[in-house]
């Protein structure tokens, strides 16, 4: 099906795919004592529907980020009316982004095979959650500027619900067996054997697999609880949002070792991928965007805590800014 979908996922869908013999005729001694065997790609069923996993954790953790933006716009003093519109209106910008990248890359077989689209939903690649994540910054970026939010505390504010986001979407792959990891013998290992698995993501099938998803879920969450203790004492604004870019990218960095290479690119005679490129991208622009601003703490930043204020001989905190001509007329 075009560019993005490797062949082997749509020859699994046929009876005769190897990964299918594989899980058939895998050695079961190297299959026992898994922690992670039984992971399936279909949540549940409601009748002939089939509802997802993959998508279903993923609206979890989208939901569960809406909520927590409520209170993060909270903590910076933002309207939290504004940011639930600028984090739907972001979200449906990248879902629409990538679903009609996949469509147009994909526009010569879907054309002679129609009914192929009632599938796109099921597709899952590295270039289209690129596509979508950059759809959904400009969209936020134009609404905010519409509605005059300041782009550095807003930042701040999607950073720690966007990473929880993050972390229940890694959770969702492992679910489905997308972007699944590289063959290995420890005790924790996933194996896939639901021929969905092999369908809709190329999992291979009866193979212990690193759940590298997981591993990656597991770093999103540690750095969404770090950002949303550390939101209320950020030296400046914008600080939240570096760290994001920082921490985001070391986790993509580590985790892609342990994650297979197919569709994800090479560059250096294949010691790095298209995603640790990536990574590394974003770890310089969180590194810039940590650097202090001028007039940011004065000005713009955040006041000073109750305990950080100066106090006069009498103790009354000094209000800098405030001449004595002001204090006079207050008086």
């Amino acid at each position: 099906m075009g560019r993005i979908l490797p062949s082997r996922r749509i020859a699994a869908a046929t009876p005769n795919h190897p990964n299918e013999h594989k899980s058939l005729i895998g050695d079961p001694d190297k299959r026992k004592c898994r922690i992670l065997t039984l992971v399936h790609p279909v949540l549940f069923h409601l009748g002939s529907i089939l509802i997802p996993s993959y998508g279903a954790v993923t609206a979890l953790g989208v939901l569960l980020a809406l909520f927590l933006a409520q209170r993060t716009a909270h903590t910076t003093g933002l309207d939290p009316n504004k940011i639930w519109n600028l984090c739907v209106i972001a979200l449906f910008a990248a879902l629409a982004g990538s679903r009609l990248l996949l469509i147009a890359l994909n526009w010569s077989a879907l054309r002679l095979h129609p009914s192929w689209m009632l599938t796109l939903a099921m597709i899952h690649h590295p270039l289209l959650g690129a596509f979508g994540a950059l759809a959904a910054a400009g969209s936020a970026v134009l609404y905010g500027r519409w509605q005059r939010l300041p782009l550095w505390s807003t930042a701040d504010v999607l950073a720690a619900p966007l990473v929880l986001g993050m972390a229940f979407e890694q959770f969702g792959a492992l679910l489905a067996g997308s972007g699944y990891g590289t063959e290995t013998a420890a005790r924790w290992a996933v194996t896939y054997t639901d021929p969905l698995a092999a369908r809709w993501s190329g999992a291979p099938l009866g193979v212990a697999l690193h759940p590298v998803q997981a591993y990656a879920a597991l770093g999103f969450l540690a750095l969404s609880i770090l950002l949303l203790i550390w939101l209320p004492y950020r030296r400046q604004p914008g600080d939240a949002a570096g760290l994001l870019l920082l921490g985001a990218g070391v986790v993509v960095f580590v985790t892609e070792f342990w994650r297979d290479s197919e569709g994800r690119g090479a560059l250096l005679s294949g010691v790095l991928n298209g995603p640790q490129c990536a990574a590394i991208l974003l770890v310089v622009v969180g590194g810039l965007v940590l650097l202090e601003r001028k007039g940011a703490v004065e000005g713009r930043g955040i006041p000073p805590l109750p305990q950080e204020q100066e106090c006069a001989k009498d103790g009354a905190p000094i209000l800098h800014g405030i001449s004595a001509k002001d204090e006079a007329v207050n008086d």
